[in-house]
């Protein structure tokens, strides 16, 4: 198997280390444990992670899609590949257009979550869940297989189409689950107690999907079957920043319950799921959710690996090292969990370091440090078809060198708003932005070739 031996002989390139002793030592451990759960082809299945209860030798569909990023940066997206194109192989009419939930070791659904078609575990926002991954995956890793392969856009149709209108008994234009269908057609990624007839967390992966979708269709041009699902994303999002708030409390509703009342308690992943999938943009109504999951937090280690992801993504530092240094603590019950050693790895770097691609040729950077964290530096980190190394110093200073591959066009960004950045030392005029959680960056555009190292700055040397 000489190609998954080149592929395991790539993996886990990536290092780090900053001013924080705890920190440094928890990536290490959450490299090591990560790789520990990846397989390089000796299996049925060809190259695929854990991504499920370790005595399982499984993967599932939401730890997948959430471990896809850390796999990314551990060098394993053809594993994550390998794995997408698993559960888009297996939508099938006989089970209303879902695919298995979880896949073992020997290319089996595993028989813990599928007795038959007609009895099986499905969570229902996994296949909007599987297209918004396979956009990350496009962004980071360049690959136009999740551009262009005609399984992959079989999948995204089917699910778009013949699976939404198979689930959507009631024609509202949302998923729902019923309890006459057992655990086949749950309507959140919340396992425990309520099943209700919508969570918040189906309604918010639509969106995701829905505009994952648009976002893919667009770069193949499909232009108008993107206006229909950016229309029906941004209708989906409506409805649930106006119905779904909860005026008296002040926080959304987690669930819709079987009579169509709302569960006004607190219901986790219908709670904090849509600010991982950006689904509120009204700033008012974001401030006060992203409050709500702070006095609330998560139960179980596998909701916790979501808090980094969401609250970097909204400019909550503080809050979002925190959960980060607790994920690597030894102390932390269920660390050995897989979730919790991928998502580590890439919540440090598409997090903290705020590394990003664009499918093509551009990669930004926005540090996100602490005050506590003076400086933090990632270096062999491949992201599309290049290993570059990033070092910030704090949120004023980045450094950016390409270790190998084509030039890029560095786009470095800063949280402040300036008019002036310094390009190693020259001031150049920079550009503005505003952020999802109405932060003003500025950036400029710098290209970047080969053992090429530059540096920017929002003051000037000396």
């Amino acid at each position: 198997m000489p190609y998954e031996r080149e592929v395991e002989s790539q993996a886990g390139a990536v290092t780090f280390q900053s001013s924080d002793k705890e920190l440094n030592e928890g990536f290490v451990w959450a490299k090591r444990q990560a790789l520990e759960y990846a397989h390089f082809g000796e299996d049925p299945v060809g190259l695929w992670y854990e991504a499920a209860l370790p005595a399982r030798e499984a993967f599932c569909i939401r730890d997948v899609m959430h471990h896809s990023t850390g796999a990314a940066v551990l060098g394993l997206r053809l594993h994550t590949k390998n794995m997408i194109m698993h559960f888009a192989e297996n939508i099938a009419e006989s089970r209303d257009w879902c695919t298995y939930w979880e896949i073992n070791k020997d290319k089996v659904p595993a028989p813990v979550d599928y007795e038959s078609d007609e009895d099986f575990w499905y969570n229902l926002p996994a296949n909007f869940d599987i297209i918004d991954a396979s956009l990350r995956q496009y962004l980071w890793t360049g690959d136009n297989y999740y551009l262009n392969n005609s399984k992959l856009l079989d999948f995204f149709s089917l699910t778009l189409n013949e699976y939404t209108n198979t689930w959507d008994k009631d024609g509202d234009g949302v998923l729902e689950y019923y309890p006459e269908y057992g655990r086949r057609g749950l309507a959140t990624f919340n396992e425990a107690g309520h099943q209700p007839l919508i969570g918040g967390d189906m309604i918010a992966a639509q969106i995701a999907g829905y505009r994952a979708f648009v976002y893919l269709a667009r770069l193949r041009g499909q232009t108008e079957i993107a206006e229909v699902y950016a229309t029906k994303a941004q209708d989906l999002k409506q409805r649930y920043e106006q119905e779904w708030w909860n005026e008296e409390e002040g926080r959304f509703f987690g669930a819709k319950l079987q009579d169509h009342s709302f569960l006004t308690g607190y219901n986790a992943e219908g709670t904090f799921l849509p600010l991982y999938y950006g689904s509120v943009s009204d700033p008012e109504k974001l401030y006060k959710a992203l409050e709500d999951v702070k006095i609330h937090r998560v139960a179980n280690v596998e909701g916790k690996t979501y808090l980094p992801d969401i609250f970097y993504r909204y400019g909550q530092n503080e809050e979002a090292f925190s959960e980060l240094k607790e994920l690597v603590n030894p102390s932390l019950e269920r660390r050995d969990y897989p979730e919790v050693s991928y998502c580590v790895i890439g919540s440090v770097a598409a997090g903290l370091m705020g590394i990003t691609g664009n499918g093509a040729s551009v990669i930004s950077t926005l540090p996100r440090l602490t005050h506590s964290l003076a400086w933090a530096e990632m270096g062999n980190i491949p992201i599309l078809n290049r290993n570059i190394m990033v070092k910030h110093m704090g949120n004023t200073e980045s450094e950016v060198t390409l270790q190998s591959g084509k030039p890029f066009v560095w786009k470095a960004t800063f949280p402040v708003n300036t008019e002036t950045l310094y390009h190693n030392g020259l001031a150049v005029a920079s550009q503005q932005e505003t952020t999802e959680g109405g932060e003003q960056i500025s950036f400029i555009s710098v290209k970047v070739a080969e053992d090429e190292i530059h540096r920017v700055s929002i003051a000037q040397e000396g």
